[in-house]
């Protein structure tokens, strides 16, 4: 009985599976999960920097927070293709120079991917979830619709995501430096906004207006995620933490703003990484580096509420 205990068990497992995508001047790899009978599947796209598949990030990140995601969903029979994006991990070779990498490149993937989840998993779309930056990717990934695999893009779940320009955020970002350098960083945006590269920029501050990202910068920067959302017509779930030090609340009702019909939480005493975190920074910034901690009460579940009801019409 023990033995045909442990076999039923293996069979209702999901199933995990490296999935590698073709793409020039490397493939792109990521990791599908698969429950079994999967009502739907979902493409994660990781947020800004060396966010690997997983969620991590070697500036500092353990959190898995993707991971445990996936690893929820599948729980709630939704499969999952979390991914290393261009540049990343697995990906590495993938990259482009960086003075090459445009914002597009990522929405361009990001479609790439849902066609090809939605080819593996037997299932007419994707959806896109889309954490942090990785939520103006989705909503990039879907703007205009000439693209044929933007047909396979079921619906967006948008996850701490911004509802303003980088530019906005930015700014707010850099409020606390000193004068003069503050000026000179709002005058090295101002200059990438209206598509100029900034010779000279300010040296403290190369890490960020470094000449060779400046075009990426300049691709990114005048986007507006309000926008985009306003022209989408397609399903749409926002979710943001109430203790995000990175990403705020305002950010998720000037998203909802922008799209009456789309579903808005706010998960009370939740952070940037989705789990339960306090208000004070050093607190908060713990959970970062906790693969151990759970993400929030209320997250997953949300989310595949929302991708089982609107798969199902």
């Amino acid at each position: 009985m023990l033995s045909l205990a442990v076999a039923l068990a293996a069979l209702a497992a999901p199933v995990s599976t490296e999935i590698v995508l073709p793409s020039q001047p490397a493939p792109l790899h990521g990791t599908l999960l698969t429950p079994p009978g999967a009502s739907a599947v979902a493409v994660i796209l990781p947020g800004s920097g060396p966010t690997d598949r997983d969620g991590n990030s070697p500036m500092g990140v353990a959190a898995g927070t993707y991971r445990l995601l996936a690893e929820g969903l599948a729980d709630q029979g939704i499969a999952t293709l979390r991914i290393d994006k261009r540049g990343i991990a697995a990906s590495a070779a993938a990259g482009f120079d960086e003075t090459r990498l445009r914002f597009t490149d990522l929405a361009d993937d990001a479609r790439a991917w849902a066609a090809e989840a939605a080819s593996r998993s037997r299932k007419p779309c994707a959806w896109l979830i889309g954490h942090s930056e990785g939520a103006l990717v989705a909503l990039k990934a879907v703007a205009g619709g000439d693209d044929p695999e933007s047909s396979k893009v079921c619906g967006l779940v948008l996850l701490s995501g911004a509802g303003r320009p980088a530019g906005v955020v930015l700014r707010e970002q850099l409020t606390a430096l000193p004068d003069p350098l503050k000026t000179q960083a709002y005058d090295a945006l101002s200059e990438l906004e209206a598509g100029r590269t900034v010779a000279e920029p300010p040296a403290a501050l190369a890490a960020l207006f470094r000449p060779s990202v400046q075009p990426y910068l300049i691709s990114w920067l005048p986007l507006d995620p309000a926008m985009l959302l306003a022209a989408y017509d397609g399903p749409v779930f926002i979710g943001q933490g109430t203790t995000d030090i990175q990403v705020g609340v305002i950010d998720a009702q000037a998203l909802a703003a922008a799209d009456p019909d789309a579903t808005l939480k706010l998960w009370d005493g939740v952070n940037h990484v989705l789990k339960t975190a306090p208000a004070d920074r050093a607190g908060n910034l713990a959970t970062y580096a906790d693969p151990d901690l759970p993400l929030a009460p209320g997250v997953t579940q949300d989310v595949a509420a929302f991708i089982r009801t609107n798969a199902a019409r």
